[in-house]
């Protein structure tokens, strides 16, 4: 008799469609609602192209690459893992209010939570502060939820109430309270006695810490293993004020330039979204983007282009708030799906 495979069946089969089918209508009714908001917000929707001269230089981002022919021949581009940079040059060239919903493309990125060709939502506001993006993110849990008929954000045994107000929390309080560590005396530090303070800490925390990890890596394993599991319960969790080692892509805080204007949105324990008052001074914004492609050339002998457009387009952009949105994650958080598969239309698997 034939072993019988383990492995569920295509996606595209009748039955196992049938079983998917409630939560990508689903899907369908968050994201018409989403539109529906926006346009009501005054936004208008863009499609920035996928093809970019640069996918980001983000040191542990990894992208996926092409080779386009053209008059001059054969030359290298990048599927966006954003369309950040996009939509910022259109910030720049005099839009003021947009938002797009794009497909995006990350390698190295494949879990329960992680798929390599996922949606991102994208909004910016122009000459607005980064805090009102809180507001649209409590409008947009409301909205998601209302559309699919949910009273409750679920993921694996936790849940939050998308409609009670958001919960705001410092990475220096959540340092604190969730990893009893002080991250403010560590950042008082001189470089090498901020590593070693921090790794100290981390190790007291219960944390593995190897030779070569730097402070961006023990932060990461900290706010990972020890602080992530604990936000958004209960009620959507507001993670601000960044370090400014943590938020490559904002401005400092006018109050403490030792921390930048960024959060992150969390529920049950999982990122939904990452906000920036975004830093527009293109030359800290190079200084920013080569150190990040030294690292990631140290750490995985590679490096990324710099869109030296993006950089000119910084000098005539406003003062911006802009934001990234999982919609694969919320609706799986508000379907109470088990895996980002199960609210793709067409998963790889």
């Amino acid at each position: 008799m034939p072993e019988q495979s383990s492995s569920p069946s295509p996606w595209w089969t009748g039955h196992r469609h049938r079983d998917r089918a409630p939560v990508l209508h689903a899907r369908a009714r968050i994201m018409r609602a989403i539109r529906l908001w926006f346009e009501e917000q005054g936004f208008v929707e863009v499609e920035t192209g996928i093809l970019q001269v640069s996918p980001g230089n983000e040191a542990h981002l990894h992208a996926l690459s092409t080779q386009v022919a053209g008059p001059e021949g054969k030359r290298q581009l990048y599927l966006h893992t954003s369309p950040e940079f996009a939509c910022k040059k259109l910030i720049s060239a005099g839009e003021r209010r947009i938002f797009t919903l794009a497909r995006v493309f990350r390698d190295n990125e494949h879990s329960a939570l992680h798929h390599p060709e996922f949606t991102m939502l994208e909004w910016y506001r122009a000459e607005q502060g980064y805090e009102v993006l809180m507001e649209d993110c409590a409008a947009l849990l409301r909205v998601a939820a209302s559309a699919c008929g949910s009273s409750a954000l679920r993921w694996r045994g936790k849940e939050a109430d998308p409609f009670a107000p958001l919960e705001r929390l410092s990475v220096a309080e959540a340092f604190s309270r969730l990893a009893g560590i002080d991250l403010v005396a560590a950042l008082d530090a001189e470089p090498p006695a901020a590593r070693h303070q921090l790794a100290a800490a981390a190790q007291g925390a219960g944390l593995r810490v190897a030779p070569d990890d730097d402070q961006g890596d023990i932060f990461s394993r900290i706010v990972t293993e020890r602080i992530e599991p604990h936000l958004g319960r209960g009620r959507p969790t507001i993670l601000t004020d960044y370090p400014i080692s943590q938020a490559a892509l904002a401005r400092p805080t006018p109050a403490d330039p030792r921390f930048a204007e960024r959060f992150e949105l969390y529920a049950c324990g999982v990122e939904l979204a990452n906000a920036f008052g975004e830093l527009t001074d293109a030359a800290e914004q190079r200084r920013r983007f080569e150190a990040d492609m030294d690292e990631k050339q140290r750490r995985y002998g590679e490096r990324y282009p710099i869109d030296e457009d993006l950089l000119a387009a910084l000098a005539a952009m406003p003062p911006t708030s802009g934001i990234a949105l999982g919609i694969d994650r919320l609706v799986l958080l508000a379907t109470g799906a088990a895996r980002i598969e199960d609210v793709l239309w067409t998963p790889l698997r």
